[in-house]
């Protein structure tokens, strides 16, 4: 019955030995839809990220969100010992995730070839800067990294300003979205073929990827897109409009929408205006057609433009900062993007919910993230019968 189910890989088994971001992006969505994900850490120390702000009673904040639903454990990877305890995890598990700079797990004697002789079936993902092969692999990767030389940089900004980073960790969240795909990909292969794989991803080729309609227009047309604020390459009117009291977007991006828009505005002859009656001419004139806009929404606010465009049937939004996201009725509550948690240590807490809904097995925040270690005895001693005692040796000497 899927009621009793705690989400739709229940049943999967993750290592996670991710740190930071785009990695724990990758393992926090597979167990919000219910996968057992046993996060591994460095004794002592554990992700990077339990260091980062902001803090809620000393716990970090961004650590907590990325990682909730997992088990936590240490283990010393370094040490002899810590390798045999997981070689022996790894036989139990379905996946293995890593984001560390290519070579480092093989030089650990831990890459793919090895632990496929341990699991034929073991997927392993890897999501690193440039990937696993090629002239940059062994370049160090980070967010900015991938969105510097990905493109997006250079494509986002205003007209005449610096390339700019997105308000975001983009690349990041772009590589942990599409090792996820892969990932799951792979799992599904598996159902046939009976053998697992190895999942690489860079955060540049996800970057890359996502620019779609930005690389098109070089290829196809040799003319290098530049920074246009936040108008759209393709149509026009597409951007970002001041109003009395803010700024809206509106989203005209067909000839049905434009001519509706002209209607709205009381201006139905700009739809048989020469200079903007059609998309080419309105992509040309946008400067002169975005005064035009402007000038009708001065006097009036954000709210009431958005209203009487809506109800008009064009698309429009208020350009909402984080106090409106957290207590907008549609997205924080309806669809439930922001989720209070208990935290042992941080006490009451409010993470980002699950953005995929399925509707039979409902991805959900089950449980807060893991203290350092807080899992080592009841996956040490329930997946691989490590008896406690040998655990406090394990524990004296630095293996886990």
């Amino acid at each position: 019955m899927t009621e009793n189910r705690l989400g739709a890989l229940e049943g999967i088994r993750v290592l996670d030995l991710t740190r930071v971001l785009a990695g724990p992006f990758a393992t926090m969505m597979m167990a919000d839809m219910g996968a057992e994900v046993i996060k591994v850490e460095i004794p002592g120390r554990g992700d990077d990220s339990r260091a980062f702000g902001p803090y809620i009673n000393g716990e970090s904040a961004y650590y907590m969100n990325l990682n909730r639903n997992k088990k936590g454990i240490t283990l010393n990877l370094k040490e002899t010992k810590g390798k045999e305890i997981f070689f022996e995890l790894v036989k139990k598990a379905d996946i293995v995730v890593e984001n560390y700079r290519p070579g480092t797990m093989e030089k650990l004697g831990l890459g793919y070839e090895t632990l496929k002789e341990v699991n034929p079936g073991i997927i392993y993902a890897a999501v690193s800067g440039f990937g696993h092969y090629g002239p940059y692999m062994t370049r160090p990767g980070y967010d900015i990294i991938g969105q510097a030389m990905g493109g997006l940089m250079s494509t986002t900004g205003w007209p005449g300003g610096e390339p700019t980073r997105t308000g975001t960790a983009m690349g990041d969240v772009l590589g942990g979205l599409s090792v996820t795909i892969g990932i799951l990909a792979a799992l599904k292969n598996r159902d046939f073929t009976g053998k697992g794989q190895k999942v690489d991803v860079a955060l540049v080729d996800s970057v890359v990827a996502s620019m779609e309609i930005i690389t098109q227009i070089y290829l196809a047309e040799g003319r290098l897109p530049e920074r246009i604020g936040n108008r759209y390459e393709t149509v026009y009117p597409y951007d970002s409009f001041k109003a009395k009291d803010g700024s809206l977007v509106i989203g005209a991006g067909n000839e049905k929408l434009y001519k509706l828009l002209c209607q709205v505005m009381g201006m139905p002859q700009l739809a048989t205006d020469e200079r903007f009656n059609t998309i080419p001419k309105r992509k040309q004139r946008h400067i002169e057609l975005k005064e035009i806009i402007e000038e009708w929404c001065a006097d009036k606010t954000v709210e009431d433009l958005v209203e009487m465009l809506l109800e008009a049937g064009v698309p429009a939004a208020p350009i909402y900062d984080i106090a409106h996201i957290v207590k907008d009725p549609h997205i924080a509550k309806a669809r439930e993007m922001f989720v209070d948690v208990k935290h042992p240590k941080a006490g009451d807490t409010t993470l980002t919910g699950c953005h995929i809904k399925l509707y039979d097995t409902k991805p959900s925040i089950r449980k807060p993230a893991p203290l350092l270690g807080e899992h080592n005895q009841e996956v040490y001693s329930e997946l691989i019968g490590i008896e406690k005692e040998s655990l406090e040796q394990l524990k004296a000497k630095g293996v886990i």
